[in-house]
């Protein structure tokens, strides 16, 4: 009698024991959940590291057509900066801002001197802002990066393949458009699709509450940079 009311414990105590051990076994051995960018988030909701280490703020540049590149002047393809100078230069006036990233992520390609990178590129006299390096790939990844490859609606694509990807965000600051790092911004693809976004209109005022001010607890800045 006394083996069966001991059984009986066990059996009791063992079942759920065993449950509980083959969930956590389950909930380790299965990847990670990634969340796509909140779908109301705009360009304008984030902000980047100038050289000096200031924040720039996107949102100064609302209304803008952005051209967003990520730089490394070590990299084949920095014989595209004069033509992204040049672009700079035709479309200002009607509202073109190109902004680039310097990253050392995509085989070493950039200077390790962060004083360095800003004094490189500032002799290349490109007419347009270049930040703070940055990091753009990893859990470390600036949030900017996210929002460009895995917002609602960005540009196909998916992560970050290599220097001198280019994304084209409206006026809305949506990316819309993908160039991939062999795509020569020289190539009259980049002129026609810039001017389609340049003749849209500006959006009316009624149109720029920042998501930042509806969720102040929610922090977009992609204030980590690299030192390398």
């Amino acid at each position: 009698m006394r083996k069966s009311v001991v059984f009986v414990l066990y059996s009791l105590l063992a079942i759920p024991l065993l449950t509980a051990a083959s969930t956590l076994s389950s909930a380790a051995s299965s990847p990670a959940t990634t969340h796509a960018p909140d779908a109301r988030l705009t360009a304008w909701d984030f902000s980047l590291v100038l050289p000096d280490g200031k924040l720039q703020p996107l949102a100064a540049y609302r209304g803008k057509v952005l051209l967003i590149v990520n730089l490394a002047s070590q990299s084949i393809f920095a014989s595209q900066l004069p033509s992204l100078a040049q672009l700079q230069k035709t479309y200002a006036d009607r509202g073109l801002v190109i902004l680039g990233i310097p990253s050392a992520d995509f085989g070493h390609q950039e200077l390790a001197n962060p004083a360095a990178v800003a004094a490189w590129y500032s002799r290349q006299n490109l007419g347009f802002p270049v930040t703070a390096p940055a990091q753009l790939t990893g859990v470390h990844a600036i949030p900017l990066v996210d929002f460009l490859t895995h917002s609602s609606g960005a540009p196909a694509g998916g992560d970050l393949h290599w220097n001198y990807t280019k994304f084209l965000l409206d006026r809305s600051g949506h990316p819309v458009r993908r160039f991939e790092a062999d795509e020569d911004p020289a190539s009259p693809d980049f002129a026609v699709a810039i001017e389609s976004l340049l003749a849209q209109p500006v959006p009316s005022a009624s149109s720029k509450t920042d998501l930042a001010v509806r969720h102040p607890s929610v922090s977009h800045h992609s204030s980590r940079h690299t030192s390398r």
